[in-house]
């Protein structure tokens, strides 16, 4: 498995309340719970990364 990327990323405060619950409600960190958003996110444009 490559590396996983670090990314420093700054969030308006409200944003950041909003993805905490809902990582809390879906019992996933909040990293996991971005990186979730930025897939389905990516699905749903039709820009999935490939899987070689």
């Amino acid at each position: 498995m490559p590396e996983r990327k670090r990314l420093l990323l700054r969030l308006d405060p409200e944003v950041y309340d909003a993805v905490a619950k809902w990582a809390a409600d879906d019992l996933r960190s909040i990293n996991a719970q971005i990186e979730f958003a930025l897939r389905l996110a990516l699905k749903q444009a039709g820009r999935e990364p490939r899987k070689d």
